[in-house]
């Protein structure tokens, strides 16, 4: 990674002290006259005078941060997981909109409930071991299907027949080798610094695969919880954002009405769409 040379620092200061000291010396209409309008809104820019050179960058250490946080999620018998999350919905005319939601998580094996609530909808995934489940609160419909006996199969069948990515399950799978494909295809994955996030430090670390970006701000220490993501569609040419705020609860106790799914009396069921792929 590259860093600031103090040199550039100091010759950004010659360079504004001196355009300071023309300033002072131009009348008031002259500066007025040289100063242009204000467009509105200022972005936000990075303190960081030099770019990152990362393109082919492969470190070690990258792989290494996220199989150990894999692995450390599965060792759990149980989890619960709260996210705070803003995504990125697109126009016709190519403006971003940020639409915020809130995802709570309980997950055992085998079974997992995934609440999502924002003001646009809500969704709950349940499984529970034997059938797999997707309600809509807000509009009384809910569809049931059989299910395989394990998360991780669960997770794949459901993907590939009716079309459904959970969130964040991406999270779980770097450790057991099913995602050694992608590893082998990455862009770049490198370490950008230390953060810390909302209160704990973390280590911060970003990849690039064939048509997303994405970071990971990893926990320091033993416990190595994800306490941000952010993923970046690059097929866009909007770059929309998803970006996550974890917070994390090892083993916490559930009984099986955790994951028992009971109907509002009147929720409708309806039959759940298979996938057909593009």
């Amino acid at each position: 990674m590259q860093r600031p040379h103090s040199t550039a620092i100091a010759l950004g200061l010659v360079l504004a002290i001196s355009t300071g000291q023309l300033a002072t010396a131009q009348s008031p209409e002259e500066a007025q006259a040289s100063t242009p309008p204000r467009s509105g809104v200022t972005m936000p820019r990075s303190a960081n005078a030099d770019p990152i050179v990362t393109e082919g960058v492969i470190e070690d250490g990258a792989i290494d941060a996220i199989k150990e946080m894999s692995n450390y999620l599965m060792s759990a018998k149980t989890l619960a997981i709260t996210t705070h999350s803003s995504l990125d919905v697109v126009t016709n005319d190519g403006q971003r909109i940020q639409l915020d939601g809130t995802t709570t998580y309980k997950a055992r094996r085998p079974g997992f409930v995934i609440d999502y609530e924002s003001n646009i909808k809500s969704r709950r995934f349940i499984y529970d071991g034997k059938n797999f489940t997707v309600y809509s609160p807000k509009l009384g419909y809910y569809a049931t299907v059989p299910a395989p006996g394990t998360n991780r199969e669960v997770l794949d069948t459901i993907y590939n027949k009716f079309g459904i990515a959970l969130p964040l399950e991406d999270l779980f799978r770097w450790g057991d080798g099913s995602n050694a494909d992608r590893i082998q295809a990455l862009k770049s994955a490198y370490e950008v610094g230390s953060a810390t996030i909302d209160g704990v430090d973390t280590d911060h670390f970003a990849f690039r695969e064939e048509d997303v970006d994405w970071e990971v701000w990893i926990q320091k220490g033993d416990q190595p919880w994800p306490r941000k993501f952010v993923i970046v569609d690059r097929t866009d040419p909007a770059r929309p954002t998803f970006t996550a705020r974890l917070t994390w609860q090892m083993n916490p106790p559930f009984t099986d009405a955790d994951f028992a799914f009971v109907p509002d009396a009147n929720a409708k069921r309806i039959q759940l769409a298979t996938f057909k792929g593009e």
